[in-house]
Parts: C-alpha cells; sequence; structure tokens
C-alpha cells in the first residue's frame, strides 16, 4: 500500500535520476556509504513516521501541551516517538562521525526526515530545533562545550532551542534587551525574556539547551553588541550528569492555530547561568549558521505538510463520486469519481506542481550543502556558496507560499469534508500556515533577497545562479521537444528577471525598489521553480511510463498556468511603483 505521507518514487527520482546523490559516495566525506545505506534510512524513517509519529498527530493538535504554573505536560506518544527516533540513531543522521554522527549527504537526511515531518510537524519540531542546535555548537563551540551538550543531544538525553525573539523586538533582534553580565569564574548571568520561543520547556529529555542571543553591557550598539549563549535548563556537573535548575523558566504557553503539540513558551532569565559562544559580540554572525539550516527546515515542513495534504486529497478525489460528465444527459447514468472534473484536476495539477516543486528545490539546496561540506577546494566550496546563499531565501519562502496553498486546494478538493476534524486536510492547512511567519517572514526574506544576496560581491550569487540556469537551459534545449519548448519560455523570463533587477537599482530610488521587495521574491521563486522543473524534465528525457508522464506534464502545467503570474509583479518592479511606500496611516 502506498504511504499518503509522502511518495517514495517521487523521492527516488529526485536523489537518483535527477540529483545523482549515490554520486557523493566518490567524495572522502561521504565515501563510507552507498545507495544501500540511503534506502535504508529513507526506509526506517518512513517505518518510524508511520508507527509512531503520524498515529498521534490528531491527538496532540486536540490535546495541547498544559502549564500549571510549575512543570509542562505533553502527552505521552511525543515522548515515545521521539525515543524512537533517538533510539534509531538518527539525530546526527547528518553529523560528522567524531561526534557520534552517521555523515549522511544532507540530501538524504533532509529525505529520511521530511517522513518525520509530514507525519507530524509538531513532534517532529522537537527534532529539527535539536538538530539545528547541535550543528551550530558542532561549528562554533568549544571540545568542553561539544562534549557537554551536542553528544548529549545526539543521544537523545538533550533537546535544543533557539531563543531570539523578545516581545517589544520581535524580528528586530536590534532591539533585544536580554542582557548577560560576565562573572569572574568565566561563566554570565543572564536577565531578560524571551517570546515565541517553541520546545523551550517539556519534561521529553532530560535537559533542555537553549541557545540564547544576549547583550553583555557596554558592547557595541545595535545587531553589532549581540553575543550567543548556552543556557541550559538543568546546569551540567563535571561528571556530565544533570545538576540543578538553571534560573530559566517559563511564564506560560502561547496558543497556537496550527503546530499545537510542540510548545511554545514565553521564557524568562533570572540570573541563569550562560556560557559565551565563541567570541563576545559575535552571536548574530554564530546564530545565522542555525537560522539559514532553520529556514531551509521550515521549508521542508511546508513541502511535508503541502505533499500529504497532496496525496490525501489525490486518494479522496479518486474514491468520491458525485455529478457526471458535462456532455452527459442523462440524470439516471452512475455518477463518475471526481478526479475525472477537470476543475479537480486542475487543483490536483496546481498541487503536484507546487508540493513536487518544492521538494526538489529543498533536495537540491540541501545538494549544495553535501557540496560545499566535501569541496576539496576553496574555490568550489565558493562557488557552491553564492548558489546556496540567494537560493535559501528563496527555500523558506516559496515552499511556506505556496505548498500552504496546496494545503487551501486539498481542502477545496475535499469539499464540505474538508473543514471538518474528522479529515486530516483542515489541520495541515492549520499547521503550515504558520511556516510563512516561521524563521522570519516573506517581507523579510524578500529584503533578505533583494537587499543582500543579490547584490552581494557585485551580484556574484546573481550571476552564480545565472551560469546553473543558463546551463539547465542548453541542455533542455539540446534533448528537443518539449523540454527545448519550456527552456525557451525560463529563458525569456530570466532575462526579464535580470534586466529589471539591473534598473531598479540603476534607478537610485532604493526605497521605492526595496518597497516591492516582496513582488521581487515571489517573482524569483516562482521563475526558479520553474527552473528546477525544467531540470526534472530533462532528466525524464527518453523515460517513458505514467510516473515521467505525470512529471513531464506537471512541468507544463507550471509552465503554462504560473510562470506567466511573474509577468505583471515583473511590470510592478520595473515601474518603481510607489503606491505602497507612499501610503499614509491616516488614509487607512
Amino acid at each position: 500500500m502506498k504511504s499518503n505521507l509522502l511518495s517514495r518514487r517521487d523521492l527516488d527520482f529526485l536523489l537518483y535520476e535527477w540529483l545523482r546523490i549515490d554520486e557523493l559516495t566518490k567524495r572522502n566525506r561521504f565515501a563510507e556509504h552507498s545507495r544501500e545505506t540511503f534506502d535504508a534510512v529513507l526506509e526506517l524513517c518512513e517505518q518510524l513516521a508511520t508507527r509512531y509519529f503520524a498515529p498521534h498527530n490528531k491527538r496532540s493538535d486536540a490535546e495541547e501541551p498544559q502549564f500549571d504554573g510549575e512543570k509542562v505536560t505533553v502527552i505521552g506518544e511525543v515522548k515515545e516517538a521521539l525515543d524512537a527516533f533517538a533510539q534509531a540513531d538518527l539525530v546526527g543522521m547528518g553529523m560528522d562521525h567524531e561526534l557520534g554522527g552517521a555523515q549522511l549527504p544532507m540530501a538524504v537526511a533532509q529525505a529520511a526526515f521530511a517522513w518525520i515531518a509530514a507525519a507530524n510537524i509538531s513532534t517532529s519540531g522537537y527534532v529539527m530545533l535539536t538538530i539545528a542546535n547541535a550543528n551550530l555548537l558542532a561549528k562554533f563551540g568549544t571540545p568542553e562545550q561539544i562534549e557537554t551538550f551536542v553528544k548529549p543531544m545526539l543521544a537523545g538525553r538533550f533537546s535544543g532551542t533557539m531563543a531570539l525573539s523578545e516581545t517589544q523586538a520581535g524580528s528586530s533582534l536590534a532591539d533585544i534587551l536580554t542582557r548577560a553580565e560576565p562573572q569572574e569564574d568565566g561563566t554570565y548571568r543572564l536577565f531578560g525574556s524571551k517570546m515565541w520561543i517553541s520546545g523551550a520547556e517539556h519534561e521529553l529529555t532530560d535537559n533542555i539547551v537553549n541557545l540564547v542571543l544576549a547583550k553583555i553591557p557596554g558592547g557595541p550598539a545595535g545587531t553589532k553588541g549581540i553575543s550567543l549563549f548556552i543556557v541550559p535548563k538543568y546546569l551540567v556537573t563535571e561528571d556530565g550528569s544533570v545538576g540543578q535548575r538553571n534560573g530559566v523558566a517559563i511564564s506560560g504557553l502561547n496558543h497556537k492555530m496550527g503546530q499545537r503539540g510542540i510548545t511554545n513558551t514565553v521564557l524568562n532569565f533570572d540570573g541563569a547561568v550562560g556560557y559565551l559562544v565563541g567570541e563576545p559580540h559575535r552571536g548574530i554572525t554564530y546564530m545565522f549558521t542555525m537560522m539559514n539550516e532553520a529556514r531551509l527546515g521550515v521549508g521542508m515542513g511546508a513541502v511535508a505538510l503541502g505533499y500529504t495534504g497532496y496525496l490525501k486529497s489525490l486518494e479522496y478525489a479518486r474514491v468520491r463520486p458525485q455529478g457526471r460528465p458535462v456532455t452527459a444527459k442523462d440524470p439516471t447514468t452512475p455518477q463518475i469519481p471526481i478526479i475525472e472534473h477537470a476543475d479537480v484536476k486542475r487543483m490536483l495539477l496546481a498541487q503536484k506542481a507546487y508540493v513536487e516543486g518544492g521538494m526538489a528545490l529543498l533536495l537540491y539546496c540541501a545538494k549544495l550543502v553535501d557540496l560545499q561540506h566535501s569541496a576539496e577546494t576553496d574555490e568550489e566550496r565558493d562557488a557552491v556558496a553564492l548558489l546556496l546563499d540567494i537560493l535559501t531565501p528563496v527555500g523558506k519562502s516559496w515552499p511556506s507560499q505556496w505548498c500552504l496553498e496546496a494545503n487551501s486546494l486539498a481542502i477545496q478538493v475535499h469539499g464540505g469534508y474538508g473543514y471538518t476534524r474528522e479529515y486530516d486536510v483542515e489541520q495541515h492547512y492549520r499547521d503550515n500556515r504558520l511556516n510563512p511567519i516561521h524563521e522570519g517572514t516573506h517581507g523579510i526574506q524578500s529584503l533578505d533577497l533583494l537587499g543582500r544576496k543579490v547584490t552581494q560581491g557585485g551580484g556574484a550569487s546573481l550571476m552564480a545562479l545565472g551560469a546553473a540556469i543558463s546551463e539547465t537551459v542548453d541542455a533542455a534545449r539540446a534533448a528537443g521537444g518539449q523540454a527545448a519548448e519550456l527552456a525557451g519560455e525560463l529563458d525569456t523570463y530570466w532575462q526579464r528577471m535580470v534586466a529589471v533587477t539591473a534598473a531598479m537599482f540603476a534607478s537610485g530610488d532604493i526605497d521605492a525598489a526595496m518597497a516591492n521587495s516582496v513582488a521581487y521574491l515571489e517573482a524569483f521563486g516562482h521563475i526558479v521553480v520553474a527552473w528546477i522543473w525544467l531540470q526534472q524534465v530533462v532528466a525524464c528525457n527518453g523515460r517513458t511510463g505514467d510516473f515521467y508522464d505525470g512529471k513531464r506534464h506537471a512541468a507544463r502545467y507550471f509552465f503554462r498556468a504560473e510562470l506567466p503570474k511573474t509577468g505583471p509583479a515583473l511590470d510592478l518592479l520595473a515601474a518603481l511603483d510607489r503606491t505602497s511606500l507612499d501610503m499614509r496611516d491616516a488614509w487607512f
């Protein structure tokens, strides 16, 4: 029986037929692996997702974590799932051997973890944050910090969080007020409060490792004065055992519309012991390592939710009889499955284009991480970094916009039943609605893309992406047929994107350019995903069968129905439209 969480056939195509992930085993970092080990991890995660994570997804949504003023209680199935994942040695599946990790390619780890996210995005959140926390400390922590905090996280004994936002600051981290007072013993005492901190209080693990942004008194103003600290829930003794409670506690839980199964806290520090990570005042630099990983993790979570909603609405459309063909005149003839209606096909085709395009985009980004980690020269590493930099805001925002739309369409396919709690698609939409906000809104990602990534290094990242798109266009033209036709369309849209970008900055009206940055991100993202779809079409060249025909048809849909949506956005950008910028408060 096929899974209604993800399509293993699609994952196999993306990993092996398109990205050729098995060729990474020729690189030293991944030499101990093979396709057999990759497949084993994918199968294991599918089994864990089906057995431990999916069964309590609806219960954890209905029975949210409870706080009695002293302790937070979470339903027991959450701990069972997390323990099963940890006991399978999967927390560190992408981390280095010397840390106790499996050193799998990130593309394989991301594909495997997508099963967990599709099954239960809330419970998977505890793991996603822990992995990102451990990766940051593995890169910037001291050997003692790695031994004390990272290795217990990989073993599943500790879990991790990231504590950035504050009530008065929100995403404007320059305005945080949490302070860290230095002590004679080299530690710090933290005072302040953090808001919207997921996974920061529970009894699921022996300890919680909070990574906290704070300012050391006397440091530079703004983000240049922010440092990063490890602030554990419990202090850890010299022998590695959990000691006394630290001065960190929650004052309450936030109650969200979705992803209700993971605790979301107001976190208070009252002289909590903290350990500086790296150098003072470089916290933002370090935290961006975790934030960028989390951004791609949010994107993959959005894809996973969109994907499972698509498969469930597809399954429903095949078995739900309703209506007759528009040309049928006899009301006594049998009803047909709704999948035979053109409008339902349209909605399913849109979902397929969004979720398979989003999955491909995130796995492509994950492969870039693998190429970066296994690069043999600085030149290769730098070249890959340019491409990954410019794709990261797209990898976060595009799926959290369009895979959410896939969830909306899944509800529509279900009709009236789609709005009821008896069917999963209602919850998937609510769960996914958080992702356009998680790890930076569309507005923040668009400012990052247009204000930083497009211009960095004199446009080096934009040129790197342009070179990659040109390579695909050339390969598609050589393939001929549909691939060549779509290649011409993509090239036209990309060349206009580049021309509009240049004109925006040449105008000197930076305020007007940045005022429409979200329109830029949306157009840019759609062109990028069209490029990703064209790559899949090229990979399908010469192959026959329903699966490949479905890929080609989904690509055609994206180029016919979706890519043209970038035209009006590019018109707006080219005009340096000031409508939003010139609006005044009093006019609302």
